[in-house]
């Protein structure tokens, strides 16, 4: 068992959370992890970025070669094309499509949306405005794990267990709008899967 992931968005939308998630989870499954962080600018907008292996074997690197991420998974779609590179042949992409305009000549949705059909297997949607119809606007970066759930080699109860125990301290209400971001995502990706097949 091996994943790749490139984790990439925006100070602030939380996508370390899922790194840290993951890697719970991982690590109550015996499973080996490694994970590089390169964070951009320190405040909120600034681009950050983790590379996260998982695997049943020993990593020996903290680093995904380029070509090799079995998966991108990006609450920011500019960001998600920016690593395309990255991503295997066969691998899968999963992005939001809500923009974060923080500079002034941001491509136009259709040309960044064009780009990553091209990369290959994509699920992209608003994940913002889903989880401000499931749960709370500072869920979408659980939205976002829940699409990328079906691609990564821990079963959901195992991944919803790690959010339970990652975000416990902030109370029941939290923990629960964080499940149900997490199950809204896994269900919406079904869609875009049974497509491919």
């Amino acid at each position: 068992m091996k994943t790749d992931i490139v984790l990439a968005g925006v100070g602030g939308q939380g996508i370390l959370s899922v790194a840290t998630i993951l890697g719970v989870a991982a690590l109550k499954e015996g499973l080996n992890i490694k994970q590089a962080e390169v964070h951009g600018m320190s405040q909120r907008g600034g681009d950050v970025q983790s590379n996260l292996r998982i695997s049943s074997k020993p990593i020996n690197s903290d680093l995904i070669p380029y070509g090799k991420a079995d998966l991108i998974i990006s609450l920011e779609p500019m960001e998600a094309l920016r690593y395309l590179p990255t991503l295997s042949p066969d691998g899968w992409i999963v992005t939001s499509t809500a923009p974060f305009v923080n500079i002034p000549n941001y491509p136009e949705m259709e040309l960044i949306e064009g780009e990553l059909v091209k990369g290959g297997n994509l699920i992209a949607f608003d994940m913002e405005e889903m989880a401000k119809e499931v749960a709370s606007p500072r869920s979408s970066n659980m939205v976002l794990l829940g699409a990328s759930s079906h691609f990564i080699e821990l079963t959901p109860d195992k991944i919803e267990a790690a959010v339970r125990s990652v975000f416990s301290s902030k109370g029941e209400a939290v923990v629960e709008a964080n499940i149900k971001a997490f199950r809204a995502g896994r269900e919406k990706a079904e869609s875009f899967i049974a497509k491919k097949h």
